[in-house]
């Protein structure tokens, strides 16, 4: 009998959890410690702030996922989950714990994000790479056109001194990131 009333319980809770998700979707509100792990990375809090999934181990040893409200602010966006289109336009996994620039060293998820169906429509993601790589010193329209030009040189410049070594001026100072919403300028607009 103590099993049968637990199977109740579970449905009453995973029935409120649904319905909570879908009221804050009708409200248009999004928390980031109300998402599932599955929806958290990529998303931004109606607080502007970017959802980032953690993990940790639980009381018996096992690792579980949790998504919290990173101290990282959007500008101009605001109550958004990432598309599945983007996140496979650009190559972008949702299981991703934290945020990392490391993925920026890898040609193949170079050669997703820098594509068009990335990066002319898909401005959250591309936003979040843009910072990424300008906090090391990288400015990503340049590295997008040297990678359409030379993908594995530019890397290997990356690799060896932790920037994109250019002499192109505009690669020494990144503007700032594009607004959302907004048509991608090409790159060598930026």
């Amino acid at each position: 009998m103590p099993s049968a009333m637990k199977l109740p319980a579970f449905i009453v809770f995973f029935g409120l959890s649904s319905l909570l998700m879908q009221l804050q979707q009708i409200r248009g509100e999004v928390i980031c410690d109300n998402l599932p792990a599955g929806l958290c990375t990529l998303a931004v809090a109606s607080s502007g702030k970017r959802c980032v999934l953690e993990n940790y181990r639980n009381d018996k040893g096992n690792l579980e996922y949790t998504c919290t409200s990173s101290e990282v602010v959007v500008e101009r966006l605001a109550a958004y989950i990432e598309t599945d289109h983007c996140v496979a336009a650009c190559g972008v996994d949702r299981q991703s714990v934290g945020i990392s620039s490391d993925a920026l060293l890898q040609p193949e998820f170079v050669a997703k994000l820098c594509s068009p169906p990335c990066y002319d429509n898909c401005r959250n993601i591309v936003d979040l790479y843009f910072n990424l790589a300008a906090g090391e010193g990288v400015f990503l329209p340049a590295l997008c056109e040297k990678h359409r030009s030379n993908p594995h040189r530019e890397m290997l410049a990356i690799l060896s001194s932790g920037a994109a070594a250019s002499a192109d001026a505009t690669a020494a100072a990144p503007t700032p990131a594009p607004v959302f919403g907004s048509p991608a300028p090409p790159p060598s607009a930026f």
